[in-house]
């Protein structure tokens, strides 16, 4: 059973959290066309609550990973810069 069945299709019927939308939120947030706001980890936070916290849902853990430029670990250690995206509609509509 796939992690993301249940999540809605993103502009072009691709399903979210796929290689190709993650490389184009990383481009995003380079070329500085993905508004993020920055958030510092403290001892114990992982993505998923974080994610939670910030985007209302836990799912979307893999949003700040790609934001953040980090590997998949839910895990991240403290003083870790996290990017936060300001406009999760923007996500949904990557390709």
């Amino acid at each position: 059973m796939r992690r993301y069945r249940k999540d809605k299709p993103i502009k072009g019927g691709k399903l979210i959290a796929t290689a190709g939308t993650i490389a184009t939120i990383r481009r995003s947030v380079s070329n500085k066309s993905l508004h993020c706001s920055e958030y510092v980890t403290k001892e114990f936070e992982r993505l998923d609550t974080l994610a939670g916290r910030f985007l209302g849902d836990g799912r979307l853990w893999w949003v700040l990973a790609a934001t953040s430029n980090i590997g998949w670990g839910l895990q991240v250690p403290p003083g870790t810069s996290i990017q936060i995206p300001q406009d999760l509609a923007r996500i949904r509509a990557m390709t």
